[in-house]
């Protein structure tokens, strides 16, 4: 293979592009590609399969290299193939200088790739824990979870890994979990590269309210809860709640389904499937806000995304976007306040054209303001320089 000068990060994730099911990992590992490809080369080690899909990908060559672009370069492992031996085979040949693996529980993508790592003396090895270690992310199948974090602990695992931690909060996740030991550096998470950002206006009539979701349906992202609170919805207007997104686990598909039949009349329920990243913008410009009450965010791309589209977002207090009814351009409440969910929801629904466009203005100007953060670009630069 053609040797670079640039050096290599070999990037271990379950699931990469095309991909687009797995949400936020994927985009987030593309847009520190998309940022940083001018000082690295990056190789990926992923699925040759999307999330919660069966099929191969029909436009890539499975259980080797493909050169995607001029500076990256993608091995899409075959289900039938993914294997210790398989991973270390198509690690040696990538030659990594550094190793950064996203997540933490899954055995061939993250705890597998540790080992690989260091069999290979790779010079420097990086944990992206990717929220996994969040309080709200934990609790979901928490035995299974807080029995491998002790065993890690106890074996060693970690040691001489560097973890990487998008903001504070995940900073403090990481030293309660792994120990106050472990090394941590903090490198928020490069929004998509995008550029002309404008106002598209909307017509907005009073009593009508189009309300998205667009993650996939799981208790950490709680779909259930949002569901909950447009049950409690007892206003006049006509509310449309249109759900995107992988069903991965169908117990608790279930359960909402039991809850959408027992929607007001006011309110109407849709799934609508999954929906490919590059339709999502075009999507969120069709809606009135983004309600996502999720149980924790390290990031929240999507949350991004739909301000820089000009949908307000109605979120839970467990991201990094805070404070956001200061700024005008939605709202963040702790979960157990539902009835302040219900009020904005009812809120949302009396606003006029003007009045919507307004918030849409402020929407897409506060996003203007994080898709071009130096500084962000900078503590990734330093993350892997350093």
């Amino acid at each position: 293979m053609e040797l670079s000068k640039k050096p290599r990060i070999l990037i271990f994730i379950d699931w990469f592009l095309p991909g687009y099911k797995a949400g936020g990992p994927i985009q987030s590992c593309a847009n520190l590609i998309a940022h940083l490809k001018d000082e690295f080369d990056f190789w990926v080690i992923t699925r040759d399969t999307d999330y919660c899909e069966r099929e191969p990908y029909e436009q890539v060559e499975s259980d080797s290299w493909n050169r995607i672009e001029e500076h990256l370069q993608v091995y899409y492992t075959s289900g039938k193939s993914l294997s210790y031996k398989a991973l270390m085979s198509a690690a040696r040949a990538a030659e990594p200088d550094i190793v950064f693996i996203n997540g933490v529980y899954s055995f061939y993508f993250s705890i597998l790739p540790i080992l690989i790592a260091k069999k290979l003396a790779c010079p420097k090895i990086i944990v992206s824990t990717r929220g996994m270690l969040a309080e709200g992310s934990i609790n979901v199948k928490a035995g299974k979870k807080k029995f491998f974090i002790w065993a890690a602990r106890r074996v060693g695992l970690y040691k001489h890994v560097l973890f990487h931690a998008t903001n504070s909060k995940e900073k403090e996740d990481v030293i309660t979990q792994i120990g106050n030991d472990c090394n941590i550096m903090i490198a928020p998470n490069l929004p998509k590269a995008m550029a002309g950002l404008h106002v598209i206006d909307r017509k907005k009539e009073v009593g009508i309210l189009k309300i998205v979701s667009v993650a996939r349906i799981s208790p950490e992202k709680n779909t259930l809860y949002a569901l909950e609170i447009l049950r409690k919805y007892r206003g006049q207007s006509q509310v449309t709640f249109d759900i995107y997104g992988p069903i991965y686990n169908k117990a608790y598909w279930n359960e909402c389904e039991s809850l959408i039949s027992k929607m007001p009349a006011s309110v109407k329920v849709n799934y609508c499937g999954s929906i490919p990243n590059n339709l999502v913008f075009d999507k969120l410009l069709q809606y009135h806000l983004m309600f996502l009450p999720t149980q924790g965010e390290n990031f929240g791309h999507i949350i991004l995304e739909s301000l820089t589209a000009g949908c307000p977002v109605l979120i839970s207090d467990k991201t990094p976007w805070l404070n956001l009814s200061q700024i005008g351009v939605g709202y963040d409440f702790p979960l157990s306040d539902q009835e302040a969910f219900v009020d904005i929801i009812e809120k949302f629904s009396a606003l006029d054209t003007k009045q919507f466009n307004n918030y849409s203005l402020r929407a897409v100007e506060f996003a203007k303001k994080h898709l071009n953060n130096e500084a962000a670009i900078e503590a990734n630069m330093s993350l892997f320089n350093s």
